[in-house]
């Protein structure tokens, strides 16, 4: 029988949020094998952050209003930094320092990356099973992993056929911008969530 933590996080990953955003817009603009180091980080860094909440940063965070908002702040910043970033972006002609997240990259946002923490404390809290602390934690940690790796990939590869669509400088502006907002709300609304 499937475990049911397996499809909440499919769901809670598969849907759009910043790295979906990312993911799609870097294969889009790099293609998929220079985007291979940031859907390995992603891939790493959210099965590192889930297993970390489920052995219970998640609940000091919760427990420590002070740090849950410093970490809102730092979320909303470097998302905004990341939109802007994006929006001022060229599309597919890279210039000067514009690349791919790298893998260490990709593993640190997951830090700040509110919508992993959300569905991170969601999984831990809501799908915990009767394992020994450690072993929950590998549990949820590997879950989030293997399906999120999937699911970057997925993305990425999307954003290498959606760069078939885009021929004209003023296609790549509109993708750009649009997925440049995208990332922009996602980043307001972690103080919301």
């Amino acid at each position: 029988m499937l475990d049911p933590l397996y499809l909440f996080v499919f769901a809670g990953l598969f849907t759009p949020g910043p790295n979906v955003i990312l993911l799609t817009a870097s294969g889009a603009r790099f293609g998929f094998r220079p985007t291979i180091p940031h859907v390995l980080g992603v891939a790493f860094g959210v099965g590192v952050t889930s297993a970390l909440t489920a052995l219970g940063v998640g609940a000091l965070l919760l427990a420590v209003p002070t740090l849950t908002f410093a970490l809102k702040v730092a979320a909303c910043g470097w998302i905004l930094w990341m939109a802007w970033k994006l929006f001022r972006s060229t599309g597919a002609t890279a210039k000067g320092k514009d690349r791919p997240f790298t893998f260490i990259e990709a593993v640190l946002f997951q830090w700040v990356n509110p919508k992993i923490w959300i569905v991170a404390l969601a999984a831990a809290s809501g799908y915990a099973s009767d394992l020994p602390a450690h072993l929950e934690a590998l549990r949820i940690g590997s879950a989030f992993s293997g399906i999120n790796l999937f699911v970057c990939l997925f993305w990425t590869f999307a954003g290498t056929l959606l760069a078939y669509l885009l021929k004209t400088p003023l296609a790549w502006r509109i993708f750009t911008s649009v997925m440049a907002a995208a990332l922009a709300a996602s980043g307001v609304m972690v103080f919301f969530a």
